[in-house]
């Protein structure tokens, strides 16, 4: 039952499982870490994740469902680190996605780095858009390549609003597109100023490709399901971690 339920959520907790399973606590943990060593799921605080291989990318449709609540409450704490007339560059990804939305009242300049974004930002009355060049991947329409790294590099941004495919103390931030790393590195370097978007399912796990160390950004926003002794751990390192409730 575990396993059937995983292969059609992003995550499962432990809560959850007992109540569908009538199970105790107890009994549900101890199932969990066996099937963890046997390398079905990924345990993390309170539950677990898929054991999705570093190499292969979640659809884009399957995120755009998963942990809505807490990506929507992420975007509005990063909105509100976010003041008129300052520019912004804005990463693809469905919690970034959620930042565009929200900011189509806001008197700023945005960049964004994928199609999906540039689409909610068109008719913003009072967003000036600029759009970077560079080549759209299939089914992300997140922009990477030669062009999109010089239309950052000519530029520069108060802020840079990033969403990393996952996020480890050893790993870092990491991305499941070599390309797409590169923009995200680029645009960290480009911005007085780094936010980083991770809902607590991208904790403690890692994709193919580096973009850097975890304490690299200036603030990590998330949720309370992201692991607390490694927020305690990254708290001390330096890097302000700023917890929201979704709603």
């Amino acid at each position: 039952m575990i396993v059937e339920r995983l292969r059609g959520a992003q995550r499962i907790t432990v809560q959850e499982l007992v109540e569908v399973t009538e199970s105790s606590d107890m009994t549900i943990r101890r199932d969990l870490d066996f099937l963890a060593a046997q390398g079905v799921l990924k345990r993390v605080h309170g539950g677990a994740v898929p054991a999705m291989p570093s190499g292969v990318e979640p659809p884009y449709s399957l995120r755009a469902q998963a942990a809505l609540a807490a990506k929507q409450a992420i975007a509005r704490a990063a909105v509100a680190h976010v003041e008129d007339g300052q520019t912004i560059v804005l990463d693809s990804g469905t919690t970034a996605l959620e930042v565009a939305r929200l900011l189509q009242q806001r008197a700023v300049t945005v960049m964004p780095l994928s199609l999906q974004v540039a689409h909610e930002l068109a008719d913003a009355p009072r967003v000036r858009l600029l759009m970077p060049g560079g080549e759209a991947r299939k089914g992300e329409l997140s922009l990477v390549g030669p062009l999109t790294v010089a239309s950052l590099r000519a530029l520069r941004f108060d802020i840079a609003v990033l969403s990393p495919c996952a996020l480890s103390l050893d790993a870092g931030l990491t991305a499941f597109d070599l390309g797409d790393a590169e923009v995200k590195q680029t645009a960290m370097a480009v911005a007085s100023r780094s936010i980083v978007l991770a809902d607590g399912a991208k904790w403690d796990r890692a994709a193919l490709a580096h973009v850097c160390p975890v304490d690299r950004p200036d603030l990590i926003i998330t949720d309370p399901s992201a692991p607390e002794d490694q927020r305690t751990l990254l708290a001390q390192r330096g890097t302000l971690v700023e917890v929201v409730e979704p709603s």
